[in-house]
């Protein structure tokens, strides 16, 4: 590991050991972090991986029951009963912040309370597997939003995550290291100045006792 360019003094050391305590602790709050984000980001795909199976199932049974409902109906009856809606839905995005990481939070709320304003038609006059695949989609839609909310948590979590991971190797090969190696220069300099300084004087002092005691 390189050494840092400073001059080898004891303030530079100090400020070195504090900075390389920082740096520790840094590093060892990183570390929970990226734990925390990996648990959280886990139980996250685990919810994404069931709810998209949920989904396509139940999007799956709504094509099917569509596909019967057009080989039932025409084109065209299908159009009109189709053409007017009764029933709206308004989505509010808001965030929530885990861990420091802003995911989307889905709040739908719908034009009205009734839940048979779903059908836009008269029931007497069209295909029961219409009314059953409208049906399904509209209780599909809650669980459609929360993947979408999942999905996208999981995209910005993995991105924290990975962003966390070089941080704490850049503070864990790299930075704690060239801190740790230079205080061992600076020290291995300042012992190396030290006993210099007591060799000269050393040799000043049995030079005056020479010149007092006229030693040869």
């Amino acid at each position: 590991m390189a050494v840092i360019n400073v001059n080898p003094t004891r303030m530079e050391l100090t400020n070195l050991k504090r900075k390389l305590t920082t740096a520790r602790r840094g590093h060892h709050l990183l570390k929970d972090k990226r734990d925390e984000l990996m648990r959280i980001f886990l139980s996250l795909v685990r919810e994404n991986k069931a709810l998209r199976a949920k989904v396509e199932a139940a999007m799956h049974r709504v094509n099917r029951h569509m596909a019967l409902a057009r080989s039932e109906m025409s084109d065209k009856e299908l159009d009109v009963a189709l053409m007017l809606n009764m029933q709206e839905m308004h989505l509010e995005v808001a965030e929530k912040n885990v861990m420091s990481v802003r995911i989307p939070v889905f709040s739908p709320t719908l034009k009205t309370a009734d839940d048979n304003d779903i059908y836009s038609y008269g029931l007497a006059f069209t295909a029961a597997d219409l009314d059953t695949a409208i049906a399904d989609m509209a209780g599909l839609m809650p669980d459609l939003l929360r993947l979408a909310e999942v999905e996208k948590s999981c995209q910005l979590m993995a991105a924290e995550i990975e962003k966390t991971r070089r941080r704490v190797n850049a503070l864990e090969h790299v930075m704690i290291p060239g801190y740790e190696e230079t205080i061992r220069y600076i020290a291995m300099k300042l012992d190396e100045n030290e006993r210099s300084t007591t060799t000269r004087l050393m040799k000043v002092k049995d030079m005056m006792l020479k010149e007092v005691h006229h030693y040869d």
